[in-house]
């Protein structure tokens, strides 16, 4: 894929771009910044990489340098100061749309909470595993392992496990089942 973004070729840095920016945001947020900075690091990132692409000579090694240069600007902001994180900014989410029905609205954020409220009773390896998982299209275990420091093999199997381990929260949620 790298080849193709380096040869122009139509929608190749698009696929690229999708299908890592929901990994470098786990690894930018698990730096402490704020939204809105990890949204100024992850553009960075991308910039940077655009400025560089020629000189990445293994495209197997695209994944880490990403990482590596998500994780050094996020070091870089953070010891500047500029996370300036204002009260309530990450309360903002999306408008939700408005040919939807309060009551639908409000049935989907309370799923959307018990979900979130049992991944943050996993333990933290299968927490920053969900995270990772739960917004790419198609994970790819090499970067998934990259960023997790976990060999790559164990990805499925330890997803697996998590994957039980949230089901049976879920069950034992009587919230889940209602809504």
């Amino acid at each position: 894929m790298l080849q193709d973004a380096r040869e122009n070729r139509q929608g190749a840095l698009d696929l690229i771009v999708a299908d890592l920016t929901p990994l470098l945001w786990q690894a930018v947020r698990r730096q402490g910044l704020s939204r809105q900075a990890a949204e100024d690091v992850i553009q960075t990132t991308w910039l940077t990489l655009l400025r560089n692409l020629h000189s990445i000579t293994v495209p197997a090694a695209l994944i880490e340098w990403l990482l590596t240069t998500a994780r050094r600007e996020a070091w870089r902001v953070r010891s500047a100061g500029r996370d300036d994180d204002l009260v309530g900014q990450d309360v903002f989410e999306e408008i939700p749309d408005s040919a939807s029905l309060p009551e639908e609205f409000l049935l989907q954020d309370e799923r959307r909470r018990a979900l979130w409220n049992a991944v943050a009773r996993l333990p933290q390896p299968c927490r920053d595993l969900m995270r990772l998982v739960a917004f790419v299209r198609r994970p790819h275990y090499g970067a998934v392992a990259a960023s997790l420091g976990m060999p790559k093999g164990s990805i499925g199997p330890t997803r697996g496990r998590c994957l039980a381990k949230l089901r049976r929260l879920l069950t034992e949620d009587p919230g889940w089942m209602t809504s």
